[in-house]
């Protein structure tokens, strides 16, 4: 068996098409602080960072056609995950917000030591945020 280094170096960016653009892309600036790096506003689509990751948001053509991901039906995106220091604190901010929709509070993944919580934000898009364990 040969060892091969792989041929990606990371995540550049992740893209979504969402109902409200600007819905979304309030929430990943003022909940989370990521800063728009882009825009082109014919298109439409907005281009956020965190300073390691880009996120790419493309306004849905007709928002009310538009047919939310059911990870039962469809091939896609299930969701992203973010990695964060305090994963408390995150949950405190996003309990606050009307526009957020808790699935399950800081939990054990799998049994562990590393924890995570899932919500669905502006765009319905799935966030996963999650502290992994020291170990």
């Amino acid at each position: 068996m040969s060892e091969t280094q792989p041929i990606t170096e990371g995540i550049h960016h992740a893209g979504f098409t969402v109902p409200d653009i600007a819905a979304t892309r309030s929430f990943f600036i003022d909940a989370l602080g990521f800063t728009q790096v882009g825009e082109v506003a014919d298109y439409p689509a907005v281009f956020l960072s965190d300073g390691t990751v880009m996120i790419t948001l493309w306004q849905a053509g007709d928002p009310a056609r538009a047919v939310p991901f059911d990870r039962h039906q469809n091939i896609g995106l299930h969701h992203v995950a973010f990695k964060v220091r305090d994963l408390e604190a995150v949950y405190q901010l996003l309990k606050e917000r009307s526009d957020v929709a808790i699935e399950f509070a800081p939990e054990s993944l799998g049994g562990g030591a590393t924890r995570h919580l899932i919500c669905a934000v502006p765009g319905g898009i799935r966030v996963e945020f999650i502290t992994p364990s020291a170990g």
